[in-house]
């Protein structure tokens, strides 16, 4: 497959052959699915925690004799059905939402989002991808002139970088539809959250080479 490699004046350079293993992959749905349930469960953190009647405090003595008082029977003050008793099936911050998908599965999965980013030109290669200055002004900017002359479908993009750019990193930041991210830890949650990807042509060959293994 070939796309169009832009220079900074959003002029088409040159073109650039992408490899047919990473970007000529069918779309399976459900892999995909799949890949994207796993990546949100495995980032889901535990911070809500009830306390079990065994983990309450007090609650050692009876509150009254088993016969005579005309009242139900009673064992513990911190019992479920009591005002500040223990819970029963709360939330518990040991629990464990990790799952798990195999490496061939999730490079599948990977290949399948950027081919149809691909497919759809919305993956688009830049000759390079640097700022005068690293101001958020500059990098809306351009933002703003590849939705009008390149991608005009497209609301959000996930700028990839081939390595760690503070000017761009810095300009990107406070943009809420843009994200920066590297080539060499591309996720799919972010590739199917963005409409579109930035990446200059070092970036391309970062994902070929990391990737294809």
């Amino acid at each position: 497959m070939k796309v169009k490699v832009y220079n900074k004046n959003l002029e088409v350079a040159e073109e650039l052959n992408l490899n047919p293993e990473i970007f000529e992959v069918k779309p399976e749905m459900g892999l995909i699915e799949e890949a994207v349930r796993i990546q949100r469960s495995n980032a889901r953190s535990t911070t809500a925690h009830t306390k079990t009647r065994g983990e309450i405090r007090g609650g050692g003595k009876k509150p009254w004799k088993q016969k005579g008082t005309g009242r139900a029977r009673a064992g513990s003050i911190r019992s479920p059905l009591w005002r500040h008793g223990g819970v029963t099936f709360g939330p518990r911050s040991d629990r464990n939402y990790v799952l798990k998908m195999n490496k061939k599965q999730w490079r599948k999965a990977l290949y399948m989002v950027l081919s149809d980013k691909a497919a759809t030109n919305n993956f688009l290669v830049f000759s390079e991808l640097t700022l005068e200055h690293p101001k958020t002004k500059e990098m809306s900017g351009w933002i703003s002139e590849i939705k009008n002359k390149v991608a005009k479908d497209s609301r959000k993009f996930l700028v990839v970088l081939p390595k760690k750019d503070e000017s761009v990193e810095r300009a990107t930041r406070n943009l809420k539809d843009a994200k920066v991210i590297h080539a060499n830890s591309l996720n799919i949650l972010d590739l199917v959250k963005y409409d579109a990807v930035l990446a200059p042509k070092h970036s391309v060959e970062i994902i070929e080479k990391t990737y294809l293994k």
